[in-house]
């Protein structure tokens, strides 16, 4: 009997630890795609369910082993209550707050529910009814439709793959010269042309419109009555431009 009760001790404290290596591993891949959604490829996401993949690995392999001890003993509530209890919170981490006559048969149950045993059952029967020519129809249908899909999976990922390799450095999309050359315009003018062409005395019929007459060739030079920088008489006007540098009359 001590020997029995040790073995079991040990074997309880190995399935413990799987389990809780279970639970760190589906913890973390939890709280990576709720925090680095954004950020997380499928290679890792691969990584982590691969690790949780191998703990229930190694939990089925330690659990189908022959252990009579362990087949022989039966689970069985010690108290079963309505109320909350606090203890129970503690323990299970705050995911069973109520261990109830209700909720009892989920958490103890060793075999699938009545109603899915059942519906399993009935899905095995209709296996084992099929034809031997119809199972291998449908077998070589499902091949297809697999092999097609790994196709078309292997054919998108080479291409991602060759787009990837051919890309040497991320899309240009502006020229640094151009940017220069439309600062220099647009602060210094530069390379930009005026349509407007400035016309030369005699080249325009007099009183065209839009024509400004030509300045002096100095400032303060005196223009006298009858002379026209154009060539045109004025009809009475007096036109006298004084010189800058004389001082006005009211000082500053």
């Amino acid at each position: 009997m001590q020997r029995e009760e040790k073995q079991l001790e040990a074997m309880l404290e190995a399935i413990l630890m799987k389990l809780n290596d279970l639970k760190a591993s589906i913890g973390a891949m939890i709280h990576k795609l709720e925090t680095e959604y954004e950020t997380i490829n499928w290679p890792t996401f691969l990584d982590n369910f691969a690790l949780v993949s191998s703990h229930l690995t190694g939990l089925s392999k330690l659990l189908s082993k022959d252990f009579t001890f362990i087949r022989n003993r039966t689970v069985l509530p010690l108290k079963l209550s309505p109320e909350p209890d606090d203890v129970l919170l503690q323990i299970t981490e705050g995911r069973v707050p109520v261990f109830s006559h209700d909720i009892c048969p989920d958490y103890l149950r060793t075999k699938p529910e009545p109603a899915a045993e059942q519906r399993m059952l009935q899905h095995e029967q209709k296996a084992n009814s099929l034809l031997p020519e119809t199972a291998m129809k449908q077998f070589t249908q499902y091949n297809k439709v697999i092999s097609h899909v790994f196709d078309m999976v292997s054919k998108a990922r080479e291409e991602w793959e060759n787009e990837t390799n051919t890309r040497t450095g991320p899309s240009q999309i502006s020229s640094v010269t151009d940017t220069h050359a439309l600062v220099a315009a647009i602060g210094m003018g530069k390379g930009l042309k005026s349509s407007m062409q400035v016309p030369t005395p005699g080249m325009m019929p007099p009183g065209a419109p839009g024509m400004m007459p030509r300045p002096p060739a100095a400032m303060g030079a005196s223009v006298s009555p009858g002379v026209n920088p154009l060539g045109k008489a004025p009809a009475g006007i007096k036109t006298n431009i004084k010189s800058a540098n004389q001082i006005h009359s009211f000082g500053r």
